[in-house]
């Protein structure tokens, strides 16, 4: 009836406005899981680990941009664990020698042995006129880096020669001292080999020390107790006879470039949200040397160029990388010869065989690489810097 009409109409009414909300309900969630998604979709920037720090020399233990170097740096660990070890580590300056070295004596205090690092940069040069100078100098230093008293009159006499006299510094004083083991990290050896007169004999002793560890009698058990970590740049091999080995006993690592994989890595650490393309651009430029790509990245995140801003200024004067680029210029003038061949090899647009000595000697600078008889420039940042100046 007539009255029941307002009832019907107000249930109605309800109805629909129930319905109303539940669409408006429906279309907030629809909308609100669309918006989800598209944040999920949207991947952030990594955050940087650390703040970035600019590369200059050995990278801090405790840094966050230490790439490890795999597989040579776990097979140091392991070898500077054995008595009587050796080990060289070499590559071209600035590839993270001195960085590896530092870790590989920390493994070794990790484990309760006493270490010293010694970097032949602090000898003054006249400490390298003869070698009782250079051996009283090298103890004297051991000595007082381990806190002992200096007592190297009492092992020093006329009677023998300065190597006798160093050999029995380590036998009578510093070997005896306790049972653990003693690791020297002997860094910047190319010092010495600037000093033909006595590079011979310094280096034939640290040899004799550590055949002396295994012959298996007398004093053995005495010198398996010395572990040595031996670094120098293999371009001290440029004024050497390539037949004259200035040190080829122990272990030698030679350090290589950073993988594709592990410039990406670094990338991430540095918050950088790049991807293989940019990462191929930078080693396009300066392929993986480790102190390339971190200056390169270090002045990428502090907005002082872009990526394509470094690709073109790279190879100049004013670039990022200009001291390193003339330090190698400089040593191309001192040997004419080298000069003229890496002329032909950034010159060239395919690669290019050369007289092994001399391909052996550039790559050692770590100007070219290696291709079965022939070579390549390293990088574009080379061919480009020396195409116009040599």
């Amino acid at each position: 009836g007539r009255g029941d009409t307002p009832l019907v109409i107000q249930e109605v009414l309800a109805i629909l406005a129930d319905q109303v909300s539940w669409l408006n309900q429906a279309q907030e969630e629809v909308c609100e899981e669309s918006i989800i998604a598209e944040v999920e979709q949207i991947t952030p920037p990594p955050l940087p680990v650390a703040e970035p720090e600019l590369p200059r020399g050995q990278v801090r233990l405790a840094s966050s941009f230490y790439v490890v170097r795999i597989p040579g740096e776990n097979q140091c660990y392991q070898e500077v664990l054995k008595p009587g070890a050796l080990i060289r580590l070499k590559a071209p300056r600035q590839m993270g020698k001195t960085s590896l070295m530092a870790r590989i004596l920390y493994h070794a205090r990790e484990k309760g042995y006493r270490t010293v690092p010694l970097s032949f940069q602090h000898a003054d040069k006249s400490v390298f006129t003869n070698l009782n100078q250079l051996l009283r100098w090298f103890c004297g230093k051991i000595a007082r880096k381990l806190r002992l008293p200096y007592q190297i009159e009492d092992c020093w006499t006329d009677t023998y020669g300065s190597k006798d006299n160093c050999t029995a510094f380590f036998e009578d004083y510093l070997l005896p001292e306790t049972d653990t083991p003693l690791v020297l990290g002997l860094d910047e050896v190319d010092r010495v080999f600037q000093y033909p007169k006595v590079a011979d004999d310094f280096f034939g002793l640290l040899r004799a020390w550590y055949e002396e560890a295994g012959y298996g009698y007398g004093d053995s058990d005495l010198w398996e107790k010395l572990r040595l970590v031996v670094v120098h740049s293999t371009e001290v091999y440029l004024p050497l006879n390539v037949n004259q080995s200035p040190f080829n006993v122990g272990l030698p690592i030679e350090l290589a470039e950073f993988s594709a994989q592990q410039v990406l890595d670094l990338v991430q650490r540095h918050g950088l949200a790049w991807s293989s393309p940019e990462v191929g651009q930078l080693m396009k430029i300066v392929g993986g040397h480790p102190y390339l790509v971190r200056v390169a990245l270090y002045n990428v995140v502090k907005k002082h160029l872009t990526l394509e801003q470094l690709a073109t200024t790279a190879p100049t004067e004013a670039g990022i990388y200009g001291d390193h680029l003339r330090r190698h210029l400089w040593q191309l003038q001192q040997h004419p010869e080298l000069a003229t061949a890496f002329s032909k090899v950034v010159n060239a647009n395919q690669t290019v065989e050369l007289e092994s000595v001399t391909a052996f000697k550039l790559h050692s600078m770590g100007l070219v690489q290696l291709q079965g008889n022939e070579v390549t420039p390293r990088f574009e940042l080379y061919s480009q810097y020396f195409r116009s100046r040599l």
